[in-house]
């Protein structure tokens, strides 16, 4: 249940249902597998093992999973036969297969072999903290974030969900904190970053497992580059990578964060429910303290 990437989204007080009004909507659209001709299917599952309905809830926060399940069939295996059969009917026919003529083919082919197609899937959590106002997805993608609120969109409409604008855009932040040598409040630096020339062609620097106080690091920033990935560590609890669009990625929960958790009890369901408990007090003063060390947001309400 540990999230491992983070993009989050501010909630205003209508886009903040309780347990029975999200779960009675999410249960509209439940996950079922791709038949037929389906390319695709999506729809919610319960977000833990022990969970009988769309919606795990403690104390505010309400954590859910929307699972996508895909077809899986090769341009290359429909082009086999495709191929294969276009022969046949050059050769039985003795005449060329024109243009059109294959396209139909193709669309036919395609349908007869799709519902013998392998499938892949995947699942995608993320839980409501209705207390702070943030919703927090498990992704670095935008793409998949804007898949699932899009998802909690046609269940509860209009479900206003924004990106957070901070007063201090996170690349200068970053750059200012890197020069400085010091991260402000309860964050410190840790061991990597990125930095980038200004342009669209401008030199991009990586650094693993580097003193990011050291002079060559400093150089580059004097030079003009600026942060736009940067490792930092929050209260010796989370460590995670802090990117110029406001994600977190490679979340890291610290070994003391998870020892808590695991104290709740051996049960899935006491586990459970501790790690949601844990994991969403962390990341909500997280992201508070975050947002704050960037200026706060704008136009906060």
């Amino acid at each position: 249940m540990w999230f491992r990437q983070l993009s989050f989204y501010r909630l205003d007080e209508s886009s903040c249902p309780d347990l029975d009004t999200l779960s009675t909507a999410l249960a509209k659209k439940p996950f079922n597998p791709c038949s037929g001709l389906d390319w695709s299917s999506e729809g919610w599952v319960p977000p833990a093992a022990h969970a009988d309905g769309p919606v795990l809830g403690c104390k505010g926060n309400l954590l859910v999973a929307l699972k996508r399940e895909d077809k899986v069939l090769p341009a290359g295996v429909i082009r086999d036969y495709l191929d294969a059969k276009v022969q046949e009917i050059e050769d039985k026919e003795l005449r060329k297969v024109g243009r059109k003529e294959k396209q139909a083919l193709k669309e036919q082919i395609t349908d007869d072999l799709l519902p013998r197609a392998f499938t892949r899937s995947g699942r995608l959590s993320a839980f409501l903290d209705t207390q702070r106002r943030w919703l927090m997805i498990d992704t670095g993608t935008a793409s998949r974030a804007e898949t699932l609120i899009g998802e909690l969109r046609d269940a509860l409409p209009p479900f206003p969900a924004a990106l957070p604008r901070t007063e201090i855009a996170p690349h200068t932040a970053m750059t200012d904190w890197l020069l400085a040598g010091v991260a402000p409040g309860g964050f410190e630096l840790d061991a990597d970053c990125e930095l980038k020339a200004q342009g669209e062609e401008g030199a991009v620097i990586r650094c693993s497992r580097q003193d990011l106080t050291a002079d060559e690091v400093q150089q580059h920033l004097k030079g003009g580059k600026q942060a736009t990935k940067l490792g930092l560590v929050w209260r010796e609890r989370i460590r995670f990578v802090l990117t110029d669009t406001l994600q977190l990625k490679r979340l890291q929960f610290l070994d003391v964060l998870q020892e808590e958790a695991s104290q709740a009890g051996d049960d899935p369901a006491s586990l459970a429910e501790a790690t949601l408990l844990l994991m969403s007090a962390e990341l909500g003063e997280l992201v508070d303290e975050l947002v704050e060390a960037l200026g706060g947001l704008q136009n906060a309400d």
